[in-house]
């Protein structure tokens, strides 16, 4: 096997690298990557993965990591995600180890298509970032976004790629900065980790996001998975507790299984208990029982409702947490059975009960698919996913971030099922309304939609339907999409359908108000030029020819109310007018944009001192982790890492984010919220009002208690220093006798 020399070493190597250990690591690892590849290989495929990884070797030679270890490992930790985790080929498998090559080195794209051939280099192609290309969008990264989005219309393996090599980022980003981590993982949980949900590849999507929380909240991910392992032992425990009747009646019946036990993964412990807002000890379902039967795949169903009847015989189910997935499979081609049922001990646990075959679907999401070619339905409803993903790529005017947020549309939501007069099931987003099933069925349909029956009964186009509703469309030849349609409907397609038909409709009044303006320059005597357009948007302040023209045509800019308009030689000369932006001077604006103190913050690459405004969306205080974002006409906003809109402002605004950090304790005052409630008690509210203002020096702004049969909530804002002194407040208040939980709130 060739495998490249080792570069030459410079005069002064600093730090030193043992070569020959990296060049027997790297060939270990490649032998790694071949008996990782599943199902058949023939001596051609061996042949070309052993090309692409010495052609890969050869580019990446001179080349490191930011922890130091060659770049290569990169490639092939990739490569092998792809082969073990996935489950992918020959194909995607030289896709991976080559996928840095062509922007990183001096390979290119033709030289891979003449190599390897058009499958490898249009992959590579969906792969390769956009470096170097111009893009008049406010988000960069969006239009990276839609770029690997729009190559998935041709090859669904560059998502696969795609996930694998963020997958194998993620584990490895301990040796970036701060900020290049928090952009990283915001990135991953905007788009990456639905995208891994929406392709069924569950294992990977629950460590995308573990590893996305590590990164944006250390301290939480760390409790949590301290707490997961403290009761480790005792879990295994009440697992072979809670297993063994269904083990002895599983072999009185003769079924072949298997039985896991698995904790649920940190982030989606963490997300339930901030939905739910309870703690890490109250959150019920912490673990599952899974129960993979070996069954033939015509008996598959009912052994699954059998192996769901032993268990429901042992212990009580939950009639309200039953998921039969079976009968109606996800969109991603998900099957499986979930049931929650109390066990001895009084606590609840989720059981999942499937098929092998349906196991490995779920492991492996699509790619396991195409094992499975006689399920001509699943295989479909993936290829319709697909389908309605190209659709909403078809139109290229659309701006890059309207775009991603309605593509996620289509991601995160989980499916309900509905059927057309005729009994046709269609699968549509959780929340879709009438209009997005009008939609649903054709474009035209919902464009003409004025109104639907719901189960025979009429109802508003923005009624959210339910699974299994049926819904007849009435429609109107003379009805034009409005504005306030895109306010109520969920799916992409439907939202992407009437930008389009208002698009269409504002080019048709503007060919209206074009006239109109023309007919007023001839009637002054002007010529109808470049010129004098530009004045007259100049003028009113429009942003384009086409946006002058629509108002003209809607009546909003009035040409001739203009006074004192000239005209020399055809040419018009408009009086100057000062529009709302241009009104003060720069100094005014930017003493207007300093809405805080300076001085408890540091900002910047270089952390010097700049003017900020503390953001109301979460309220950050002094010692919290921040960073800055510099806003559109507000100047830098301050928001907490932890902040409901951080994730979507580090996705698609990554370069106007900058670092931030408190200096030091200042005297500043901090505006926080908390919230408590309890057990109601005689002086329990004058209790807390006296730790809050005279054992703790606070100020309150306001305070407000509600009591319901003998429980007790209260909210409390208060000006705190930073987050030590709110955290020695919160920590008091919980030993209060009678209070049960005290949580900080954003707003």
């Amino acid at each position: 096997m060739s495998i490249a020399p080792a570069a030459p070493e410079p005069a002064n190597p600093a730090p030193q690298y043992d070569l020959a250990a990296e060049r027997a690591e790297i060939l270990l690892r490649y032998r790694g990557l071949l008996r990782a590849i599943k199902g058949p290989r023939g001596a051609e495929d061996t042949r070309m993965i052993r090309k692409a990884f010495n052609i890969a070797v050869e580019a990446h030679k001179d080349q490191r990591r930011k922890s130091g270890e060659p770049y290569i490992y990169h490639p092939i930790a990739v490569a092998r995600i792809c082969a073990d985790e996935i489950g992918l080929g020959t194909t995607s498998v030289v896709a991976a180890l080559l996928h840095d090559t062509v922007e990183d080195t001096d390979l290119t794209l033709e030289d891979v298509k003449d190599l390897f051939g058009p499958t490898v280099s249009t992959i590579i192609d969906g792969l390769t970032k956009i470096s170097g290309l111009q893009f008049t969008t406010d988000s960069i990264q969006a239009e990276n976004f839609r770029k690997v989005l729009l190559t998935l219309a041709q090859d669904v393996r560059v998502i696969l790629v795609k996930l694998a090599d963020r997958l194998h980022n993620m584990r490895t980003l301990d040796h970036q900065p701060r900020d290049k981590q928090l952009k990283i993982a915001s990135e991953t949980l905007f788009l990456y980790a639905p995208l891994a949900h929406r392709l069924g590849l569950y294992n990977i999507k629950s460590e995308l996001e573990d590893h996305a929380l590590r990164f944006k909240e250390p301290e939480t991910y760390a409790e949590i998975s301290h707490k997961l392992k403290k009761g480790e032992a005792v879990r295994k425990r009440f697992i072979s507790r809670f297993i063994l009747p269904i083990k002895e009646a599983l072999d009185r019946e003769g079924f072949g299984f298997e039985i896991k036990g698995r904790p649920k993964s940190v982030h989606s412990i963490y997300t339930k208990m901030l939905k739910k807002h309870v703690s890490f000890e109250e959150v019920y379902d912490v673990f599952a029982i899974r129960i993979i039967v070996d069954s033939k795949q015509e008996l598959e169903k009912a052994d699954c409702w059998k192996v769901y009847s032993i268990v429901t015989d042992f212990y009580q189910p939950n009639p309200d947490r039953l998921r039969d997935w079976i009968s109606l499979p996800k969109a991603n081609g998900y099957e499986s059975l979930h049931t929650t049922v109390m066990s001895p001990g009084g606590r609840w646990v989720e059981v999942q009960i499937r098929s092998r075959r349906m196991d490995e679907i779920a492991e492996m999401g699509l790619a396991a698919h195409y094992r499975y070619k006689d399920e001509q339905e699943h295989t479909s409803a993936l290829d319709a996913w697909l389908a309605r993903i190209r659709e909403v790529l078809e139109d290229p005017s659309t701006d890059a971030i309207d775009f991603v947020n309605d593509f996620k549309l289509n991601l995160f939501s989980d499916e309900i099922v509905v059927f057309t007069p005729k009994g046709e099931m269609r699968n549509l987003p959780a929340g879709s309304t009438a209009l997005d099933f009008a939609f649903d069925i054709h474009t035209q349909i919902g464009r003409q939609c004025i109104g639907a029956k719901v189960n025979h009964k009429l109802v508003p186009l923005s009624q959210p339907l339910k699974s299994g509703d049926q819904i007849e469309v009435i429609t109107s030849k003379k009805q034009q999409p409005k504005e306030d349609w895109l306010t109520f409907v969920r799916t992409a397609k439907a939202k992407h359908r009437i930008k389009q038909a208002l698009r269409d409709q504002k080019k048709k009044l503007a060919v209206v108000g074009r006239e109109q303006l023309q007919l007023v320059l001839r009637r002054w005597g002007a010529k109808v030029e470049a010129n004098n357009i530009n004045a007259l948007i100049e003028h009113f302040g429009s942003r384009s020819a086409m946006d002058l023209y629509y108002q003209v045509a809607r009546g909003k800019h009035v040409l001739e109310k203009i006074e004192g308009v000239q005209v020399k030689n055809g040419r018009l000369l408009l009086p100057k007018v000062k529009h709302k932006a241009d009104e003060r001077p720069l100094e005014e604006v930017v003493a207007e944009i300093r809405g805080a103190t300076p001085g408890a913050l540091l900002i910047g690459d270089d952390l010097q001192k700049i003017d900020y405004q503390l953001s109301t969306c979460c309220n950050p205080i002094a010692g919290d982790d921040v960073f800055g974002f510099i806003t559109a006409g507000e100047g830098i906003k301050i928001h907490r890492v932890n902040c409901p809109n951080a994730v979507q402002l580090m996705s698609n605004f990554a370069y106007r984010i900058v670092k931030a950090r408190w200096k030091g304790k200042e005297t500043v005052e901090f505006l926080a919220g908390i919230t408590f409630s309890g057990i109601d008690d005689v002086g329990l509210v004058n209790k807390i009002t006296t730790i809050i203002s005279h054992e703790h020096n606070v100020n309150m702004r306001a305070i407000s208690f509600e009591s319901h049969d003998g429980i007790f909530e209260g909210k409390v804002m208060a000006y705190v220093h930073d987050t030590d002194h709110l955290n020695a407040l919160i920590e008091k208040l919980r030993r209060v006798r009678g209070v049960r939980s005290v949580e900080r709130v954003d707003h």
